[in-house]
């Protein structure tokens, strides 16, 4: 009887669990000078979806509407042939395999693990969570002068992701301040949405604190966005609320002004007077886009960039970038890709490829959209899609001064989840749910789960 009682327990435990335990590992720190690149939550995200295939086969059921598996498969034919294309077999191979993660494999499982808009919400509060953390430990850095080396001092907020991945923890605090703005612009519990809005103000300090623009613009385009889908009056009181944290962060309190002004005032100066990075990024764009004219169609393979990227960058391109700092010794990291998803894409897998890749996306921007209004229509599931349209408008405005690599990088796979469960699944729920009340049924359509 004792064992029955745990048992019980186990069974009625949200499967979406395994899901925040990949979230919550990205908390641990890295090793000092690590290259970057996958990591244990890496690991636990292939055992994610070996979980999610096992359940399926107990519950011998259909695992995806006939439109998920279109929208989630829609990279596959694209990242196929480019692997074809590839240098190596083994390099095909092995970025075949990263993409299917990222964007086809992670995200179907988390989709699957949903059951209803409670574990949306969970899985939005761990990355709140995780933001909180990682944003605590990069002001600590910033205070202390133990952080990542910017203009000679080591005073860059990274958390515990190192000097080799200085957009992590600016990636994980804006996926929180974007979860927590769609939290507390729902229509949960008072409380709930106090507890999301002071997280989301907190959350401002580490993310200036990261110097990171791309991160930046990407965050000040989707909070507009979220603020404007949310409502005018309401988008005015958070505007106004926000303008009064950043007085008294940095006006009343001066956090970085002199250092923060500065990198705020490079953004319009990359035409006039740019810097090595910047001119490093426009070198890099123009050699991806010379190696898309050479094969517009497929491209030149997976994990074929760094091995054109000689042969079409003018000489302005320096040899890599300075990392130094966060316990870490001075590195010359090589740029091995452009810093743009889109022409990362472009160059290794051609058009056919982009189209593949960002249908899938602008796909999943559709029905999201289409749930949204809906969700407001009804009152119901408000905070799960403003949640999930912010996370997809941050994450398509970051791949324009960003691309996939470095541990954080299954953060990006477990956020295309939950937008694909919201806009697939979740959204449709809500219309389902609304024919239940006009005809005063409950009928066991897709995500039934979803209306709780």
């Amino acid at each position: 009887m004792s064992l029955a009682l745990p048992l019980g327990r186990l069974r009625g435990a949200s499967p979406v669990l395994p899901v925040v335990a990949v979230v919550a590992l990205l908390a641990l720190p890295l090793s000092p000078g690590g290259e970057g690149g996958a990591g244990p939550a890496d690991a636990l995200s292939a055992l994610v979806v070996a979980y999610c295939v096992v359940r399926l086969l107990r519950e011998r059921r259909r695992p995806l509407s006939r439109t998920a598996a279109v929208v989630l498969g829609l990279p596959v034919p694209g990242l196929a042939l480019a692997a074809m294309g590839a240098v190596s077999p083994g390099a095909g191979i092995t970025g075949l395999g990263r993409y299917l993660q990222i964007f086809v494999l992670v995200p179907a499982a988390v989709l699957l693990l949903i059951r209803d808009r409670r574990d949306f919400r969970l899985l939005a509060w761990a990355f709140v969570g995780l933001a909180v953390w990682q944003g605590a430990i990069g002001v600590q850095q910033y205070a202390t002068g133990t952080g990542a080396s910017y203009q000679g001092e080591d005073i860059r907020a990274v958390g515990t992701f190192g000097a080799q991945d200085v957009m992590g923890m600016a990636t994980v605090v804006s996926f929180g301040l974007v979860c927590a703005v769609g939290l507390a612009l729902g229509r949960t519990r008072v409380r709930e949405r106090w507890a999301a809005a002071a997280c989301a103000l907190a959350l401002l300090l580490p993310l200036a604190l990261s110097f990171s623009r791309g991160a930046w613009i990407a965050t000040a385009v989707t909070l507009t966005v979220q603020l404007v889908l949310a409502g005018l009056r309401r988008a005015l009181k958070v505007a106004a609320a926000v303008v009064a944290a950043g007085v008294v962060l940095v006006g009343g309190l001066g956090v970085g002004t002199a250092m923060l002004q500065e990198r705020i005032d490079s953004i319009t100066q990359v035409t006039d007077a740019p810097d090595q990075s910047v001119t490093d990024r426009y070198t890099m764009w123009a050699a991806a886009t010379d190696m898309w004219r050479q094969r517009p169609l497929t491209g030149v393979g997976l994990k074929g960039f760094p091995e054109y990227r000689d042969g079409h960058a003018s000489l302005a391109l320096s040899s890599g970038s300075d990392t130094e700092g966060a316990g870490a010794a001075y590195r010359r990291q090589p740029l091995l890709s452009p810093h743009n998803m889109y022409l990362l894409v472009l160059s290794e897998q051609g058009l056919i490829g982009l189209l593949c890749l960002a249908g899938g996306w602008l796909a999943m921007l559709v029905c999201a959209l289409r749930g949204l209004w809906r969700a407001r229509r009804s009152g119901r599931g408000v905070e799960c899609a403003l949640a999930a349209c912010g996370l997809l408008v941050w994450q398509l405005v970051d791949f324009a001064y960003a691309d996939i690599g470095g541990p954080s990088t299954v953060l990006t796979a477990v956020c295309f989840g939950l937008v694909a469960w919201w806009a697939l699944v979740g959204g449709e729920a809500v219309a389902c749910d609304e024919a239940a009340a006009f005809t005063g049924t409950r009928g066991t359509v897709v995500g039934e789960g979803a209306l709780r």
